[in-house]
């Protein structure tokens, strides 16, 4: 069964807002992993307008499951992977001052920097992904950088979705051909939600874990968290 890794930045987006401790972050990530998710996801950014470094370490403390820690790889965030060693590292081009991430690696321009960078992490014991899109080179690319994981980037075949899901999955179908063919495993993640993951897991061979925040905090302000977190696994068998 693909593994579900819930992303908790939008509770800690919520606590920032009042400052203090309500949502508890690291309580909540307890929780998620107590409602059943397989793992849990942060992406801390440079203005720690979400999940602070802070809490990446106390996250680390009291996680369970699988530790997956996303983001653009300054050296800030290197440092802090080093330091924590989750499970899994994700790379993402985002720059500083992005809303959210939106768009993979160009894993041909900067092969020499990711090389780099996924061997730091290996050596120290951290399986690596690398956020990217559906291009066949980049993915192939992607192999030479020396990466485990892709974590194929979902935002078009969300968008695509309502208009033609068969059109819409087909590039995601491909992707995931070129990578098993490279003996990449996958991940996948962006804009997955209750209406469009159960399709996009049955049709897209190979995938090992999705990671999704925003739609599942947003479906627990209505279902709850524990009974959100059930509806997803469920569209994941």
């Amino acid at each position: 069964m693909t593994r579900l890794s819930v992303n908790i930045n939008k509770i800690a987006t919520l606590r920032n807002a009042r400052g203090g401790n309500n949502p508890d972050v690291i309580k909540a990530a307890a929780d998620c992993e107590s409602f059943g998710a397989q793992g849990i996801t942060v992406h801390p950014r440079p203005d720690e307008r979400h999940i602070r470094y802070d809490d990446v370490y106390k996250l680390k403390e009291v996680i369970k499951t699988e530790f997956n820690i996303e983001g653009n790889p300054i050296r800030k965030f290197v440092d802090l992977v080093l330091s924590v060693k989750p499970e899994q590292v994700t790379l993402v081009p985002d720059s500083p001052d992005a809303l959210t991430s939106d768009a993979g690696w160009d894993t041909v321009k900067n092969k020499d920097f990711l090389s780099e960078i996924i061997s730091e992490f290996k050596n120290n014991g951290i399986r690596t992904s690398i956020f990217i899109e559906t291009d066949f080179k980049m993915i192939e690319n992607a192999k030479l950088c020396g990466t485990d994981r892709v974590e194929l980037y979902t935002e078009p075949y969300a968008a695509n979705f309502g208009k033609n899901k068969e059109k819409a999955v087909e590039p995601f179908v491909k992707a995931a051909e070129v990578a098993l063919k490279n003996e990449l495993e996958i991940n996948a993640g962006h804009d997955l939600d209750l209406n469009n993951l159960k399709y996009f897991n049955k049709h897209v061979k190979g995938l090992k874990e999705v990671s999704i925040g925003h739609a599942l905090i947003c479906d627990a302000l209505y279902f709850g968290l524990h009974n959100t977190i059930q509806m997803y696994l469920k569209e994941l068998h």
